[in-house]
């Protein structure tokens, strides 16, 4: 496994682990890889429904003078402050960055030097553009912004929401979870491990659902073009999982292969060597940062919910030029969704939530929810639009 960067390059190069290019964490790689792979199939999904007259663009007002206040330079220059002061202490302490580089970011150390360095810097560039700005004469114009354009801003509102809500509903996963909360809360919030996905995707999905209707765009169409985009970053984050070993992995599995499972055997049980976690037993005749593998092979979990999340992808990807009632298409991925992780939740390493005498996972309940909502949403938008459907 890739705790790191610098494993990966390792497995593809051969260069030594443990390096500089270990600052780059696997699980945060592809938590990116995940919000881009999301925002390309949303970019695309705005782009069709824009050429079908489905997705329409609004005029704004846009006042070159308005560019650059003076109110940016100084926020500029806090920025530069930030990277100079963070950047310059993390070159002479790289051990310490290499072993945690978030609890460092986070951290109040830094070189103050490098902070000013950084301030004036940044603080000048932008008041360059600010004096560029104030030369020209150029007047307040009107012009047209399409929602496509807009997909970078609900990129970012997605993601800082989505870690958010993960983040948060994680805390309340279980008792150990909410135990490691209580005895240090800043750092159980601010830690990259401990994230819910499902808490992710309901805040997100809140958020987005304000910001495109107070922007003028039809909600319900944009629920239709995002079901596509959640699954396939899903499906890419969860490769995260899989690939640094975090401990998102399933139960012990000593049951042999069957038969009909064609895939290689790391894709039945697997022991996730080198994981993230140090968690497990020592390999043998290993010196490097992360040299544990589990005692005994569970399933890796990720490594399905990629697969399976890629065949709903296709799945949606197929329905969505074919289905014409708009929302249906977010509704059966809502139900998707929650078929596949009910079902893994039951080979899941996670905390029970027990309610009366039954013992549910939070992912079951919320997994349970979306098969509610997606069978009786496909339904109420089906009988609303069944007569001009038949005539």
């Amino acid at each position: 496994m890739f705790p790191d960067l610098s494993y990966i390059f390792h497995y593809l190069f051969g260069t030594p682990p443990d390096g500089a290019a270990s600052i780059i964490k696997t699980f945060g790689l592809f938590l990116t890889l995940a919000f881009l792979a999301s925002a390309w199939i949303l970019y695309l999904e705005f782009v069709r429904k824009e050429k079908q007259g489905l997705l329409h663009p609004r005029p704004i007002m846009i006042n070159p003078a308005d560019a650059v206040r003076p109110a940016d330079i100084l926020i500029n220059a806090l920025f530069g402050f930030f990277i100079g002061f963070k950047v310059l202490y993390a070159y002479h302490h790289m051990d310490e960055m290499k072993t945690d580089a978030v609890a460092l970011l986070l951290s109040l150390k830094g070189n103050m030097a490098g902070g000013l360095i950084g301030a004036l810097l940044f603080g000048l560039l932008k008041y360059r553009d600010y004096l560029k700005v104030k030369k020209q004469d150029s007047k307040p114009m009107e012009v047209l912004l399409y929602p496509h354009q807009q997909v970078p801003d609900i990129t970012i509102l997605a993601a800082v929401s989505g870690i958010l809500g993960a983040k948060i509903f994680a805390l309340f996963e279980g008792e150990q979870s909410w135990s490691s909360f209580v005895r240090d809360p800043v750092k159980a919030f601010l830690s990259g491990s401990g994230l819910a996905i499902y808490g992710g995707l309901i805040v997100a999905f809140i958020t987005v659902f304000y910001y495109v209707k107070k922007k003028g765009i039809k909600p319900i169409q944009v629920m239709d073009a995002v079901a596509p985009a959640l699954i396939i970053g899903y499906a890419v984050g969860r490769l995260g999982c899989q690939f640094s070993g975090d401990g998102d992995w399933g139960i012990v599995n000593l049951n042999p292969k069957p038969s009909w499972f064609i895939f290689p055997d790391s894709w039945w049980a697997y022991t996730y060597p080198h994981n993230i976690l140090n968690e497990g037993v020592p390999i043998a005749d290993c010196s490097y940062r992360h040299c544990m593998q589990l005692a005994q092979p569970v399933y890796p979990t990720p490594l399905w919910e990629t697969f399976f999340s890629f065949v709903i992808f296709g799945i949606l990807w197929f329905l969505r030029t074919r289905i014409r009632i708009a929302g249906i298409l977010f509704f059966i991925y809502c139900f998707l969704n929650g078929v596949e992780r009910f079902f893994i939740e039951k080979i899941r390493v996670n905390e029970k939530i027990h309610i009366g005498s039954l013992s549910l996972t939070q992912a079951e309940i919320i997994a349970i929810l979306l098969m509610i909502t997606g069978l009786v949403g496909s339904f109420l938008l089906w009988k609303r639009h069944k007569p001009s459907v038949a005539s």
